[in-house]
């Protein structure tokens, strides 16, 4: 981290949101408030690599996020991962917004603690601390240092050099790691897309509008898990 940055941090946060609720976005809202972003960057997943085929669209999902984020202006949706039809690395996103926003405003690769740990199976994943700080939430009491031991050499090796402060993020373009406790919504899209299957209520899971756009659209109504 020896480059200078100029500019508050933005944030980015990826996910395939099949659908987006309230865990996502109170999330957001926490790493917005504890980490001094400007903006946060919500880019459904179009085709990820990592996981199986979300159950709906990408042009569902992205709609979906939409809605839920449309009341806070500091959350912003970016559908580049939508339209793409090739596999989706978070890498070349990262390498696309540094073409678009400059080498110096600071980026921030918002996560969480079980997803870091598995950073090292990422495609290029070295590469992503040249191009963005990775701003790791975790549940009060399960911190990253208590489980650190269970992450790859070279992980253990990144998270020791590069482990730093909130406040030091504003200070370099790229390359921090900063944890951040965050309180941890027990709510999951597997648990919404089993409600829906099931003709289950699924108000104050997520957004209303989202909801409604689940019904409308009668997404999810045949369980997959």
């Amino acid at each position: 981290m020896n480059k200078k940055a100029t500019g508050t941090p933005v944030g980015i946060l990826g996910g395939t949101f099949d659908p987006i609720h309230y865990g996502h976005l109170r999330l957001a809202e926490e790493m917005l408030e504890l980490a001094h972003l400007q903006k946060i960057y919500f880019i459904p997943a179009g085709t990820p690599p990592h996981r199986e085929s979300p159950q709906v669209s990408a042009q569902h999902r992205s709609a979906m996020v939409k809605l839920a984020i449309a009341d806070q202006p500091a959350f912003v949706l970016d559908s580049r991962e939508v339209e793409r039809i090739t596999p989706c690395y978070t890498v070349d996103t990262l390498r696309e917004l540094r073409a678009e926003l400059g080498m110096a405003l600071p980026l921030c690769l918002l996560m969480g603690g079980d997803a870091f740990l598995q950073l090292h199976t990422w495609h290029e994943w070295e590469q992503l601390f040249d191009l963005a700080h990775i701003v790791v939430g975790y549940r009060p009491g399960f911190t990253l240092v208590d489980r650190i031991h269970t992450a790859t050499p070279a992980l253990r090796s990144h998270y020791q050099q590069r482990l730093c402060n909130a406040d030091d993020l504003s200070q370099h373009p790229a390359g921090g790691i900063v944890e951040l406790a965050i309180p941890k919504l027990e709510i999951s899209a597997t648990l919404i897309r089993s409600r829906v299957a099931e003709n289950r209520s699924i108000r104050y899971l997520l957004p209303n509008a989202v909801a409604d756009y689940i019904h409308q659209h009668h997404l999810y109504t045949h369980a997959k898990h």
